[in-house]
């Protein structure tokens, strides 16, 4: 999925006129990140937008609007921002908003940077607008890789941290003639006592066969 975002910002670079460089951002809940770039232009003002929390790119990703940028050295919107573009090189830019998934508030932009003024005509807008929705499906198809993996990750601890419980439990049981409430009550007050995770607790008990006082 990150290799098909890459191919969209190459394609789309190789379309746009003006010297571009080209991102495609991600946007999380309000977080940003950018998950293709053709270059460190793109990468570095994408970077500083998100360090100031605002500009062309997170208004096109929160808002849904195209945001074109005609000049850099004279457009007077994020102010603290033109700057930084024009120094870098960027003397205009085109953001063009990425529809993902409203209800999980995820959207994007993919953002192209050229290095002349005013380098945008229609046809070029339209080329853009025509690029959008596959990074839209690529960079959806990668948000919803990572939250099934991050998930995965979570029910793979989850399941080693109740095998383990269960294992101290038994012990417990086994030796005190505990019912299983009473057992995890004890690994639960030696937690607390040690300030120590009920797992580390389990752990340890399993792994050296002491066990906490009662």
């Amino acid at each position: 999925m990150e290799a098909l975002l890459q191919i969209v910002a190459d394609l789309t670079k190789t379309v746009m006129p003006g010297r571009t460089e080209v991102s495609v951002s991600l946007l999380v809940k309000d977080a940003p990140s950018t998950v293709a770039s053709t270059g460190r232009l793109a990468t570095d003002l994408d970077e500083s937008q998100y360090d100031r929390g605002h500009g062309p790119c997170l208004h096109a990703a929160r808002t849904g609007e195209l945001i074109e940028i005609g000049d850099t050295r004279t457009d007077s919107r994020w102010p603290d921002y033109m700057p930084r573009a024009a120094e870098r090189g960027a003397l205009s830019s085109l953001s063009v908003p990425l529809v993902i998934d409203e209800d999980e508030q995820v959207a994007g932009g993919l953002n192209i940077y050229a290095r002349e003024p005013h380098a945008f005509d229609e046809d070029s807008r339209s080329a853009a607008a025509r690029f959008a929705p596959y990074a839209a499906v690529a960079a959806g198809n990668l948000y919803a890789y990572r939250g099934a993996m991050d998930r995965a990750a979570n029910l793979q601890t989850a399941l080693e941290t109740r095998g383990v419980i269960d294992q101290a439990k038994g012990i417990l049981m086994a030796r005190h003639k505990l019912t299983a409430d009473q057992a995890f009550q004890v690994l639960a007050r030696m937690s607390m006592k040690t300030n120590r995770k009920l797992r580390a607790v389990a752990e340890h008990l399993v792994r050296t066969g002491e066990h906490p006082h009662r």
